[in-house]
């Protein structure tokens, strides 16, 4: 299978790889079939990674351990990356001669007012892969904001793609920092913001955006005034690309879900989705993170112990609660069309390690961060609109009341 992992997060200092890194966990998260679940599960002697700082740490110092480490096997691949300023820059480091750990280079430091995640890949002896993706975020100056947001700049996203902008402290001064953030397209179009809370804002177009469209980002939020003594250290200006549309359709009682590439059909894929207790949420979900590989723990979802899979295939991430699309390798195969048997998940055919050839690996290749996946007939409400991108849920008129411009 192809290991390339494509991260997005939701809300990575200034460009958190997608949205979507929103809060994610994509190494720990997830569903899987409560019918078929043991047959899939992996007892890999080297898939228990341990990364430090612990996943969602905040105001990590320069000279702070920063460690990823196996009790056994090895480790395949590490990426330590700092995803905000005008490319993603990786913190030169190196795997131990014994493959058991890695630290960074001497020397290497982290940046200040940064997000960074953490990639690791680990192979024990009988080559099963184990993956785990974290993310933490460095110490801002005393009595500064910074806000980190997704897309990254210079990508190309789907046309459902939400800017997203998670502050790393209370904004008691809403309209002040709205203002700051200025948002442009070519061609042209009406982008408004929308408050979650006192401490993230997005922002959309009233329908999902046209393909080839150029989005940019002005950041002067240096000196603006969140909170009393509170001020702002940005000032950039980012962009990204709309590319092509897909939409993709999934029906839970038909057990399909239809792709829709510029306006037209050109697949109707078999899939499954969440059990009778365990349903998928309805509505527009927008991806937000892609991995070729990752672990889906239930602990982590509020499932207990119910399954832990190290390896689950194409999984692409849909909400920040943890419901993906994602291959199956341990179903029947008659299960994809005919049942619903997953924890809230939409699975699609797979084979272990992941096929190209297979619907996930064709449907996977073929998806962006920014692409909506829409789910209908289940038996479940409407996704909330903070949960990972879910703001096309919301009319245009609810949409505009959220903003503190308004």
């Amino acid at each position: 299978m192809r290991h390339v992992l494509k991260r997005a997060g939701t809300g990575t200092a200034v460009f958190l790889t997608w949205a979507g890194l929103m809060a994610g966990v994509a190494g720990l998260t997830g569903c899987t079939g409560e019918e078929t679940f043991m047959e899939g599960k992996s007892r890999a002697s080297g898939d228990t990674i341990r990364i430090t700082p612990e996943d969602g740490a905040k105001g990590i110092g320069r000279t702070d351990r920063i460690e990823v480490r196996v009790p056994d096997g090895r480790l395949e691949r590490v990426e330590v990356t700092q995803v905000e300023d005008a490319t993603p820059t990786e913190l030169p480091g190196e795997i131990s001669e014994d493959g058991r750990s890695w630290t960074p280079e001497k020397g290497a430091m982290v940046a200040l007012a940064a997000k960074y995640s953490v990639d690791a890949v680990a192979v024990d002896a009988r080559g099963r892969r184990s993956a785990r993706h974290t993310t933490f975020t460095t110490t801002v100056p005393t009595h500064r904001f910074i806000g980190y947001f997704s897309p990254e700049n210079r990508s190309t996203v789907g046309t459902g793609m939400i800017i997203s902008f998670d502050f790393n402290r209370k904004i008691r001064d809403r309209a002040a920092v709205e203002r700051a953030i200025k948002i442009t397209s070519q061609p042209p179009v009406e982008v408004v913001g929308h408050w979650f809370g006192d401490d993230r804002l997005d922002f959309r177009p009233q329908e999902y955006w046209k393909p080839d469209t150029r989005v940019g980002i002005e950041l002067n939020l240096r000196d603006v005034q969140a909170s009393p003594g509170v001020f702002g250290i940005q000032q950039k200006t980012v962009g990204f690309t709309i590319g092509r549309s897909q939409v993709s359709l999934v029906d839970a009682e038909e057990h399909t879900m239809k792709v829709w590439r510029d306006g037209e059909v050109v697949s109707t894929v078999p899939i499954t989705a969440g059990g009778p207790k365990t349903t998928t949420y309805n509505g527009k979900m927008v991806v937000t993170e892609l991995y070729d590989v990752t672990r889906m723990d239930g602990r982590t979802v509020g499932f207990g112990g119910e399954y832990d899979i190290k390896d689950v295939p194409h999984a692409v991430r849909l909400t920040t609660s943890g419901t993906f699309l994602h291959g199956n390798y341990w179903a029947p195969a008659d299960t994809f069309g005919s049942k619903n048997v997953s924890h809230g998940c939409v699975g699609l055919r797979d084979v272990k390690g992941g096929g190209a050839d297979t619907p996930a690996g064709w449907f996977f290749d073929r998806t962006l961060i920014g692409d909506v996946v829409e789910v209908a007939n289940s038996r479940d409400r409407v996704v909330a609109a903070d949960n990972g991108l879910g703001g096309w849920n919301l009319n245009w008129e609810r949409w505009k009341a959220g903003s503190a411009l308004r």
